[in-house]
């Protein structure tokens, strides 16, 4: 990777894997949760009755429930620019998908933008308003080198911790395509289990149907759905594929506007029982509504909601 002197930062990791210390009991517990209506439109409106949160089964008495919105937000842009993004035009997909990005910001908003490729993750942007610094410094990267992708994005969920939202997200900009990192994939799909951060991949790939890998191919040429979709899936992110630059902004479109309506419920783990992944089911009161959640967290036992009557009104 190649970056113009202006842009240069220290590099957050030097070939050193990630340690998981996501897998550790988290000491609060907090869940964006997106709810649309059959034509994936964001709902607003909904009340903390509205809302039964289960974790293995059981109901959760909550201490935290808050509804955005047209919340301001931190993004944090992870770009890949490892050698595979220089093949099928994936870079200059990535960048007009981070211009999009920034061109729609709210009053409030602030980027951060960290460079990826040959084992070293680089902030090369701190977290900022100004969108013209983000675009000149996406303008300047060369892809170059092998792709320690999942090591890249495990250290992602405590850098955003730097923006001054309560709203956050990690936009990633890559094909997928992991060749160099310590960290396996399931790896990562586990330390992910244990973070609040949504992770929305955007891929770009080249138009026409899905082409299945030939002879001498490698994986380098082709977008990774499955990677992609699972760490969407996972966090409580959306995945979006884009197979022409004109609808990139669309996609981008979408993402923002998940952010900016979402309701947010909490609590804090009791500190009983074994620390391991617990899974999330969420109901909701009324007709079937689509939503989207992480898929759970781990740690200690949630405070359990003991009594059903105890729920803030009838609601159902």
């Amino acid at each position: 990777m190649v970056l113009a002197g202006a842009f240069e930062a220290p590099a957050l990791s030097q070939g050193i894997a990630p340690k998981a210390t996501a897998a550790v009991s988290v000491g609060y517990v907090l869940v964006p949760v997106v709810v649309t209506d059959t034509k994936g439109r964001t709902l607003p409106g909904l009340k903390e009755r509205d809302f039964t949160l289960k974790v293995d089964g059981r109901p959760v008495a909550l201490d935290l429930f808050t509804a955005s919105d047209d919340a301001p937000v931190s993004f944090t842009i992870l770009l890949d620019g490892s050698g595979s993004m220089a093949l099928a035009g994936k870079l200059d997909g990535a960048r007009a998908a981070l211009a999009a990005l920034v061109s729609q910001r709210h009053p409030g908003d602030d980027f951060s933008l960290h460079v990826f490729s040959e084992g070293t993750v680089r902030e090369v942007v701190p977290f900022t308003e100004d969108a013209a610094h983000l675009r000149r410094a996406a303008a300047a990267v060369k892809p170059f080198g092998k792709t320690a992708f999942f090591d890249a994005l495990a250290k992602m969920p405590d850098r955003s911790l730097l923006g001054r939202n309560g709203s956050r997200a990690i936009v990633l900009l890559t094909d997928g395509v992991d060749n160099a990192s310590a960290l396996t994939e399931e790896g990562l799909a586990k330390l992910l289990e244990g973070v609040d951060v949504p992770v929305y991949p955007i891929g770009l790939r080249s138009p026409g149907p899905p082409v299945t890998p030939g002879p001498g191919d490698t994986l380098e040429h082709f977008l990774n759905l499955d990677v992609l979709g699972r760490i969407a899936r996972v966090t409580g992110g959306r995945l979006a594929i884009v197979d022409d630059p004109a609808k990139l902004a669309d996609a981008v479109r979408e993402i923002q506007r998940d952010l900016r309506s979402q309701y947010l419920l909490g609590f804090a783990p009791t500190g009983r029982g074994p620390v391991r992944y617990r899974h999330f089911f969420l109901e909701l009161s009324g007709s079937p509504k689509p939503f989207r959640m992480r898929t759970g967290y781990r740690g200690t036992e949630p405070p359990w909601r003991e009594n059903e009557s105890a729920k803030k009104g009838s609601g159902k």
